[in-house]
């Protein structure tokens, strides 16, 4: 179905952010959860765990930390399943048409484990403190990780919906209380673009549970995370180009992934994703 399609693509491309290399400005000189988020977006998955895990212990109040190391865990199963070397704009039927990935239940089980802490910690800062600004950041990423999980491990496609709605109703929240959290406008951007491309009686469906849809909207959302976005602003530039393509826009979209490949040369996947386009495959 063209709903599972879209959803299963959109917690897609929510993992080949984790594609980027390092950037030119030098990682000694960030702080350390940028540090980490860069290690991870070169794919050197244990020196980001190192950094994560070495910030837990530090901070052990703070619900990012596991939170990052959760994704740290899930994309580094993606990586090893070849989910980070799929094309990012395949076809619906090709896309809804791929095989179950084999994933390892220790992996499964690493992955939960950093999801509860980080939502434990996160939920007992909230008691405390309902507007807390971070808690509430870490809930929207954690229910969005949980999504990708959901949708591109097990092919739970409905579940993966229910996460996407969870997430943008924690980054509501988030927004409420910082509205420059600018990354929290990603689960917003996604799940309007989401459900602004399915079919109409689909969209109506969906809007009874709660969820609406407007896929203008949507790329509006993950424009304004591009631009302004801290850890996520990659991410919400690889969904905008595949928007782009769905919308048969290429030249935007091979300007978008040049930008990328410029940005971040040792990625070889904007690189051959370019090739593929100017090739018309």
């Amino acid at each position: 179905m063209r709903i599972t399609s879209l959803i299963r693509q959109a917690a897609l491309v929510a993992t080949l952010a984790a594609q980027p290399a390092l950037a030119a400005d030098p990682v000694i000189t960030r702080p350390p959860l940028d540090r980490g988020f860069q290690l991870l977006y070169s794919l050197d998955f244990d020196g980001a765990h190192n950094i994560f895990a070495a910030w837990e212990q530090s901070h052990p109040d703070d619900p990012m930390g596991p939170t990052a190391d959760a994704a740290g865990v899930l994309f580094s199963e993606f990586h090893r399943l070849g989910v980070l070397e799929a094309q990012f704009f395949e076809s619906d039927k090709r896309f809804e048409n791929r095989p179950k990935p084999n994933s390892e239940p220790v992996v499964r089980d690493r992955f939960n484990a950093a999801i509860q802490k980080a939502e434990s910690i996160a939920h007992a800062r909230l008691a405390k403190n309902a507007r807390d600004r971070d808690a509430l950041f870490a809930l929207t990423l954690t229910s969005g990780l949980q999504g990708d999980y959901a949708a591109l491990i097990e092919n739970r496609n409905l579940a993966s919906l229910h996460y996407t709605k969870q997430a943008t109703q924690w980054a509501d929240q988030t927004l409420a209380v910082d509205p420059d959290c600018y990354d929290a406008h990603i689960a917003g951007g996604i799940s309007k673009y989401i459900i602004g491309s399915m079919a109409a009686p689909v969209r109506w469906l969906v809007r009874l549970s709660g969820v609406s849809g407007d896929k203008q909207a949507g790329v509006k959302e993950l424009k304004l995370v591009a631009d302004r976005g801290h850890y996520l602003a990659p991410f919400a530039n690889i969904l905008l180009a595949i928007a782009y393509v769905r919308d048969h826009d290429k030249p935007h979209a091979r300007e978008l992934l040049a930008s990328l490949r410029d940005q971040y040369p040792a990625n070889q996947l904007f690189a051959q994703e370019i090739a593929r386009l100017d090739s018309g495959r």
